[in-house]
Order: C-alpha cells, then sequence, then structure tokens
C-alpha cells in the first residue's frame, strides 16, 4: 500500500476512554483502515501532524481539552485544517450541534457506538475528503496551466535576416503569427512613415504644417 493511500483510509480516534478507543480501533481495522490514537488535545494535534490521517473522530468530554476546543485548533491549522472531523458524544450528555457544526465538524456520532454506523460515516467522509482534495489539486494545475499557456518566455530563436520565429516543430513563422499563438496580443495594421515612404513613394504625406489662407 503507497503512502498516499494509506494516508486516504486513516483515521485518528481521540478519546479519554481507553476502552472506547480499543473499540472504534477494532472495527475500524477490521474494514482494512490504518488507525491511530490519542487520549488527550495535545497527542492528537502531534499525531494529525506526521501522519495527516483521512479522518478523526474526536470524543467531546476530554479534559483538559475538550472537543470543541480541540477542533477548533485543528481547523486553525493549515497543515489540519482540510481533516474532516467527526464528532463522538454520548446519550447521557447534550451535544451541541451548532456549536459543534460551528467550529469545524462536519457530523456526530452517539455513544454506545455501532459498528456499521461508524464504519459507515467514516467511509463517506473520507471519501468526501479525497474528491474535494483530488478537485482542488485539478483546480491548482489549471490554474498554472493557463497562467503559462498565454505566455511567452525564455529565448526564441528568430532569424536575423526576415525576423521570422522557429517553433518548437523546426517550422518558421512570422512574428505576428508566432506572437497570435503564444500570447493573447491582438494585432491592427498601419504602416508607420519610413515603410509608407519607402513603399509608396509617389505618396505625398501630408505636412502637419497649416497652409496660410490669402485674400
Amino acid at each position: 500500500m503507497s503512502r498516499d493511500t494509506k494516508q486516504i483510509k486513516s483515521v485518528l480516534i481521540v478519546d479519554d476512554i481507553q476502552s472506547d478507543r480499543m473499540f472504534l480501533e477494532r472495527i475500524l481495522q477490521n474494514e482494512n483502515f490504518t488507525v491511530y490514537t490519542a487520549g488527550e488535545g495535545a497527542t492528537c494535534l502531534d499525531i494529525a501532524k506526521e501522519k495527516r490521517p483521512g479522518l478523526i473522530l474526536l470524543d467531546i468530554n476530554m479534559s483538559p481539552m475538550d472537543g470543541y476546543t480541540l477542533c477548533t485548533h485543528i481547523k486553525e491549522d493549515p497543515q489540519l485544517s482540510s481533516i474532516p472531523v467527526i464528532f463522538i458524544s454520548s446519550n447521557s450528555e447534550t451535544f451541541d450541534k451548532v456549536r459543534g457544526f460551528e467550529c469545524g465538524g462536519v457530523d456526530y456520532i452517539t455513544k454506545p457506538l455501532q459498528s456499521e454506523d461508524v464504519i459507515a460515516r467514516a467511509t463517506v467522509h473520507i471519501q468526501i475528503h479525497h474528491l474535494q482534495t483530488q478537485l482542488q489539486k485539478s483546480i491548482e494545475q489549471l490554474e498554472l496551466a493557463l497562467s503559462e499557456v498565454k505566455q511567452l518566455k525564455g529565448l526564441l530563436p528568430i532569424c536575423a535576416g526576415c525576423k521570422n520565429i522557429r517553433d518548437d516543430k523546426g517550422y518558421w513563422n512570422s512574428i505576428e503569427s508566432y506572437i497570435m499563438k503564444h500570447s493573447e496580443a491582438e494585432f491592427s495594421h498601419a504602416l508607420c512613415p519610413g515603410c509608407m515612404k519607402s513603399l509608396y513613394p509617389q505618396l505625398e504625406i501630408p505636412s502637419s504644417k497649416k497652409t496660410e489662407r490669402t485674400d
């Protein structure tokens, strides 16, 4: 399994109750997830930065840092902010859904935990996270390609005589056609005074001096 594949299907479990951590670890490993565990917030942040899991399962009622506060720290860290967080709460405690979503959680699961529920939610959110990551990479690659597509740079092989430019395939192009293909420039055509005199010597170029009127 490559490192990237391992990161995609990996879960960091954060819970200060060892038996709950072990239960989650067992059911996830049975489904071939790579599992990391932490019993409190500081350890969670260290493991998350090192392993970059595809998902964090986060218990709310922990000390000294509760789940809401820890999730806020995760979302404020540019290295970790994209990792989805699913909260775990007990039926005996009030889970503030609004607060949970406001601090960055994407879902929640209540205790007692059900294996099928945990696997289903973990799988869905990891897949969503992976697709979002791939989409962002594609957007960045497209933006980079677009920034270079119409940009002239580097050395251009130009003929010293006719001033044509040789392209990458070895064909010679006029400066006009080459620039139009490789930039967003457009041309309008006119003749400078020197070319006008050379090409059309019979035509008199009007003088800018006004003719004096005589009565």
